[in-house]
This record gives structure tokens, C-alpha cells and sequence, in this order.
């Protein structure tokens, strides 16, 4: 109890006491000492749930700091490994530039070989005509079919689009009529499948045209219609589709057209 309430209490008594009984008193002594025992309950209720919350408030901020100090952590380990990946990926950056200088190195070798034996020529027998192979037909190229075609689908395999498609080239022109032009053909398409699909669709006309019995012509005609679907020409992907299924039944493409076709939209 305050002060100024004990003092109102002493008053209170005073005034009781000139027209109350004795009993009367009492019974306010008791009623005032109830209500000083209550409000000192409330009062340590109130200190103890002030304590309580400081206490949280405490721990809150302990987990604050806790957490900075976790975060000032993985900073500084992400910032190293940030570090560390930069270091790599420069030296990986100088070894790609000396393998790169290496191989540029290594092609104009083989540029310049090649120049020596194209002007040096095949070296005839005694009598023979340096320009023309039996019965006048044309020397056959140095480099053998299987030789021109795997090194043409080594630099595919290796990204270099570019550099493989001329190599299919050079090799059909070189055996026109080899087992392989049709795999030859196919792969140029698929070359130019990425960046330009109208050449990749007629290259792949080209193999079911020129070499409709070959095994890559049923994997070219579903190329094409994958390539048309891909672009959205639904009727055209179609009818492809349906050639396939028409003209080459077993082939191994046919299950994947009919597949296809089952799930084109109209």
C-alpha cells in the first residue's frame, strides 16, 4: 500500500474511531490488512511475470547474436569458397587457352601437310598417268572413306557442329555412292537441326529420297516429323508420321511414331 493510501487508512481510523464501535475498527483493520496482503500478491505476480519477460527478451537476443554470428560465418566461408572457384575457374580459363593454342598449333601442321601431299600427288607407278586411276576414272582421295567419315562424326560427337558438317560433306563428294552417304546425310541434318530447321529438313528429305532402303531412312522421315512437330506444323508432323507407319512398319521408329501421333493435337 502507498503513502498516500495508508495515510487515507490512518484518517479513515480516526474519523471510524470518534462514531464506530470497536468491532467495527477491527473489522476494517482486518479488511485493510486483506488488501494489502492482495496487493502485495499482485505486485510480486506482476514482478514475476515482468521477470519472466525479460528473461525471453534476453534469450531472443542471445539467438540474435547467435544467428549474426552464424551468418558473419557462412559470409566469410562463402566468400573464400567464391574465392577459391574464381582461382580454379582462371586456370582452367589458361588451360583452355594453351590447349586451344595447342590445337590451333596441331591444325595448321596438318593444314600444311595436307598442302605438301596435295602438291607433291600421289606417287605413281612406272608408266602410270599422274591424273587418272584405271580406265580413266579419277584418283580416289588419299584418305580412306572410313577415315573421312569418322573424323567427320568425332568433331559432331565434340560440339563442333560446324567443322563436322563440311567434313560430311567433303566425304560425300569424295564416295557419293559409299554404304554411309545416307548416315553422312542424316548427320548434317542433324547438325543444322539447332539453328537453321529448314536445312535440317532437307537433308533429312534427302535420305528418305535418295536412299529410301536404308536403315536411316525411317530415323530421318521421324526426324523430320519431330522437327515439324517441334515448329509447330501439326498437319505436316503428321503426315510424316503416318509415312512412316505406312512405309517402314518395322522399323524401330514406328512404335515412337505411333506414339507420337497418339498424342499429337489436332
Amino acid at each position: 500500500m502507498s503513502l498516500a493510501g495508508r495515510a487515507g487508512a490512518m484518517a479513515a481510523l480516526a474519523v471510524l474511531g470518534a462514531c464506530a464501535t470497536k468491532g467495527q475498527v477491527d473489522r476494517l483493520i482486518v479488511d485493510l490488512t486483506s488488501l494489502r496482503v492482495e496487493t502485495a500478491r499482485r505486485d510480486s505476480a506482476r514482478a514475476a511475470a515482468l521477470a519472466q519477460i525479460i528473461s525471453h527478451n534476453q534469450r531472443i537476443m542471445d539467438s540474435l547474436a547467435a544467428g549474426r554470428q552464424a551468418l558473419r560465418l557462412v559470409e566469410s566461408r562463402l566468400g573464400a569458397d567464391v574465392t577459391e572457384i574464381q582461382r580454379q575457374l582462371l586456370q582452367v580459363q589458361e588451360l583452355t587457352g594453351q590447349s586451344q593454342a595447342r590445337l590451333s598449333q596441331l591444325k595448321a601442321q596438318l593444314d600444311a601437310r595436307a598442302e605438301q601431299v596435295e602438291a607433291a600427288g600421289p606417287r605413281p607407278g612406272p608408266g602410270a598417268d599422274t591424273t587418272r586411276g584405271a580406265g580413266g576414272v579419277p584418283a580416289p582421295p588419299t584418305v580412306s572413306a572410313d577415315q573421312m567419315y569418322q573424323s567427320a562424326r568425332s568433331m559432331q560427337l565434340r560440339g563442333s557442329m560446324g567443322t563436322a558438317r563440311q567434313a560430311y560433306r567433303d566425304f560425300l563428294r569424295a564416295y557419293p555412292g559409299h554404304a554411309l552417304a545416307p548416315n553422312a546425310t542424316l548427320y548434317i541434318g542433324d547438325t543444322f537441326a539447332g539453328e537453321s530447321p529448314d536445312s535440317a529438313a532437307y537433308y533429312y528429305e534427302q535420305v528418305v529420297s535418295q536412299s529410301p532402303r536404308s536403315a536411316q531412312a525411317p530415323t530421318a522421315l521421324y526426324k523430320f516429323a519431330l522437327l515439324e512437330e517441334r515448329r509447330g506444323k501439326t498437319a505436316e508432323a503428321r503426315r510424316h508420321y503416318e509415312r512412316l507407319l505406312r512405309e517402314y512398319p518395322r522399323a524401330d521408329e514406328a512404335d515412337l511414331a505411333r506414339d507420337r501421333l497418339a498424342n499429337l493435337r489436332p
